[in-house]
């Protein structure tokens, strides 16, 4: 189980990208469009700090249909937004305030995208905390042995998902209130998930 002992701060970040559902966009050439991330007072587990930027996609630079369908991201928002350079050169000033600090999102999807978006533009992977599968550690808390999406996790602990789902602040905000489950803080009694 995750010891939060060590640490000071727990960021959840969760990333939306460039997407499509007839195969035009190759996984490989999926681009960072929105990085959310909240910032947790460890022993708290209390949001301190918030930051969330849209991200000019260049490989693609139209968003599909899809995309702005399921993320609610529109062209206007990539648009007018910072290429990602800078827009790691903004997380980076932001993730200074807070040097003691380790990474969670939910699954291993959003480290694999920063890998590959730093790649892409020749930066080194932007986040020096040391990373932490959510997901996984959601499961194992608890006893699971199925992985469960965010939303299907938010249900089996009659947690409202509030905002949009698939879009990275509001999915950030709702991975942070399952902190207490995946480090097994939280007053009520384990559960138990249908058989459905």
């Amino acid at each position: 189980m995750m010891n939060l002992n060590q640490y000071d701060y727990l960021l959840v970040l969760d990333l939306e990208a460039t997407c499509c559902d007839q195969g035009t966009i190759k996984r490989y050439e999926m681009e960072i469009i929105e990085i959310g991330a909240v910032m947790v007072e460890a022993q708290t587990l209390k949001i301190i700090d918030e930051f969330q930027t849209f991200i000019k996609p260049v490989r693609y630079p139209t968003l599909t249909e899809f995309c702005k369908s399921l993320t609610s991201i529109t062209q206007t928002q990539v648009e007018q937004a910072p290429e990602y350079p800078e827009a790691i050169a903004m997380l980076q000033k932001w993730l200074s305030n807070y040097p003691n600090a380790v990474f969670g999102s939910w699954g291993d999807y959003d480290r694999n995208q920063f890998k590959q978006d730093s790649k892409f533009h020749n930066l080194p992977f932007p986040i020096a905390y040391p990373h932490v599968n959510l997901k996984q550690q959601f499961s194992d808390s608890q006893g699971l042995s199925k992985r469960y999406g965010m939303a299907e996790a938010l249900q089996l602990v009659n947690i409202e998902l509030n905002g949009t789902h698939h879009r990275g602040i509001d999915d950030a905000r709702n991975i942070a209130k399952l902190l207490p489950w995946i480090l097994n803080r939280q007053k009520n009694s384990p559960i138990h998930p249908s058989c459905t």
